[in-house]
C-alpha cells in the first residue's frame, strides 16, 4: 500500500466514495465525494489528539472487541496516514484542538466534490461479512463469535495481541469448536462462499499451536478444499488431531454458571448425535456482495445476479468485462474466490484495461442501431431491453449511444413502430441478399 501511495502515476483517494460517472469508454466523466475527516493534511500522525480525546468507542476495525477515541487512527498500517473524528460520539470539547500543535484539527470542514476524466475503470469492492445475529446464540451467548472477529484476536496488532482466551472470563479455552456454512448454502444464500473452509482449517491449525491440549472440533455440511495444496493442507489438519464431524448443529445452549456452550451435533458418517461442551464457538458466517457493490451497480449502471454480485458478459469468455465498455470487474465483487483467483482476475483486468489505454488509435466497427425520429413513440421498451445501456429515450425520442452499442438488434425487433434499424443490417439490404442467393441458384 505505501508503495502505491508513493508512485508518482497513482493517486490514492482514501475515505471518498465516487458517486457519478458519465460518458464512454475512453472519457468517463467521475465525480467522487471526499468525506471530512476533520483532520487537514499537515497532519504528522503524532497521535497527541488521541491522546487526550477523553470519548471511547468500539473499534469496527477490530470488529467491535477493542475500542477507540473519537478521533484516531482508522487502523495501524493505514495509508495515508492521518487521523479522522467519529462526529457521531465526539462531544466537540475540543481537547484534540488543544493538543494539536500543528493545528491539523479542522471541524469546518465538510464533504467536497471532485471532478477527473478517466478511460476505463475497474470495479473490485470487495465483500462484507454475514452478521448471524439469533443464529447459534450470535449475541446472546459471549463465548459465540465469528471467524472475522477469530481472525482480529489472532492477529498480532488486535485486540488481545494475538493470544487467544474466552471472552467472557479471560480463561484459556480447552474445547474449541467451528460451525461451517453459517448463513449460506440454503435458500436464502444458496453460493458457497468459498474461503470459509480454508480459514477454518488455517485458524484451527493455529489455535492447535497455541493449545496443544485443547479439542478442536469442525462441524461442517462438506470440506471444499479444490485448489491447488489445498486437498494436502487438509489432511495435514486432520493429522493433527483436529476432529471432523460431516453433519449441522442442531442445538446449542448456554450454561449460566460456566458460560460454556453446550452443542449436540448430529454425525451422518457415524450416524450418532455427539454432544460438546465448548469454552469458545467460532461461525463461520457467510460473505456477501459489499454496500459499495450495492452502490456502485447505480451509479454504473451494471448488472448483479441473483446473490448480488456483479454479472460479467461471458462467464468463460470475458470474465472481467461488464455490459458497458471499458468497465472491468475483479476479486470478490464478481463472486466468492480466494485471494489467489482475486489475484489473478485483477491482473486480467488491468491487462484488459492496458488494451484500452494504450498509446495508439482503437478500431470500432460501427454496427450499431440508429433511429429514425420520425416514427419514434418514446415508449422506452428500446431503452428496458438494451443490456448494454445503450439507448436513452428524451424528449424528442430514443437516442444511441454508437461507442456502447453492439448492433445486437434486440432494439429493432422490440420496437413496435419499426423506428430503429441496425447499420449495414436494414430489412431492404437483408431482402436485397436474400433475392440475389435466389436469382443465383
Amino acid at each position: 500500500m505505501l508503495e502505491v501511495n508513493r508512485h508518482e502515476n497513482i493517486e490514492l483517494l482514501s475515505y471518498s466514495e465516487v458517486k457519478k460517472v458519465e460518458g464512454h469508454v475512453g472519457n468517463y466523466n467521475v465525480t467522487v465525494e471526499m468525506k471530512p475527516r476533520y483532520i487537514n493534511k499537515d497532519c504528522n500522525g503524532c497521535g497527541a489528539c488521541s491522546e487526550a480525546c477523553p470519548i471511547y468507542t468500539s473499534n469496527y476495525f477490530d470488529e467491535h472487541l477493542g475500542v477507540r477515541k473519537a478521533i484516531d487512527i482508522a487502523f495501524g498500517q493505514a495509508v495515508p496516514f492521518l487521523y479522522d473524528i467519529d462526529r457521531g460520539v465526539c462531544v466537540e470539547c475540543f481537547s484534540c484542538v488543544e493538543a494539536c500543535e500543528l493545528d491539523a484539527v479542522d471541524f469546518s470542514q465538510v464533504p467536497e466534490n471532485i471532478n477527473f476524466i478517466v478511460g476505463t475503470i475497474i470495479v473490485a469492492t470487495g465483500w462484507d461479512i454475514y452478521e448471524p445475529y439469533g443464529e447459534y446464540g450470535y449475541g446472546k451467548f459471549e463465548n459465540v463469535i465469528t471467524q472475522s472477529q477469530l481472525e482480529r484476536i489472532l492477529s498480532p496488532n488486535g485486540p488481545l495481541e494475538g493470544h487467544v482466551h474466552r471472552i467472557s472470563d479471560e480463561k484459556e479455552p480447552k474445547e474449541i469448536v467451528f460451525i461451517q456454512c453459517v448463513g449460506s448454502r440454503n435458500t436464502e444464500r444458496p453460493y458457497c462462499s468459498g474461503v470459509c473452509c480454508m480459514l477454518a482449517l488455517k485458524n484451527g491449525k493455529l489455535l492447535k499451536e497455541e493449545f496443544p491440549d485443547a479439542n478442536i472440533t469442525i462441524c461442517y455440511i462438506d470440506i471444499r478444499t479444490n485448489e491447488k495444496g489445498f486437498e494436502e493442507y487438509y489432511q495435514r489438519a486432520k493429522d493433527s488431531d483436529i476432529r471432523m464431524i460431516r453433519g449441522k448443529v442442531g442445538e446449542i445452549t448456554e450454561d449460566p454458571e460456566t458460560k460454556n456452550v453446550n452443542i449436540r451435533v448430529y454425525s451422518s458418517l457415524t450416524d450418532e448425535i455427539i454432544k460438546i461442551s465448548a469454552d469458545i464457538v467460532v461461525l463461520s458466517s457467510a460473505a456477501l456482495p459489499s454496500k459499495g457493490t450495492e452502490q456502485i451497480t447505480k451509479v454504473l449502471n451494471l448488472d448483479v445476479d441473483m446473490n448480488g454480485f456483479l454479472t460479467e458478459s461471458h462467464f468463460g469468455l470475458m470474465p472481467q468485462e461488464t455490459k458497458t465498455k471499458g468497465i472491468f470487474i475483479a476479486g470478490f465483487a464478481q463472486g466468492p474466490k480466494d485471494i489467489a483467483y482475486s489475484v489473478s482476475q485483477a491482473r486480467a483486468a488491468a491487462s484488459k484495461v492496458a488494451e484500452l489505454t494504450a498509446p495508439g488509435e482503437v478500431d470500432i466497427e460501427l454496427i450499431t442501431a440508429k433511429v429514425d425520429i420520425d416514427y419514434c413513440i418514446s415508449c422506452r421498451r428500446c431503452e428496458k431491453e438494451c443490456h448494454k445501456g445503450a439507448i436513452k429515450v428524451d424528449e424528442i425520442g430514443a437516442v444511441v449511444d454508437e461507442i456502447n452499442c453492439d448492433g445486437c438488434g434486440v432494439c429493432a425487433t422490440c420496437c413496435p413502430t419499426q423506428a430503429i434499424d441496425i447499420i449495414y443490417y436494414r430489412d431492404k439490404q437483408l431482402y436485397a441478399e436474400i433475392t440475389g442467393l435466389l436469382e443465383g441458384g
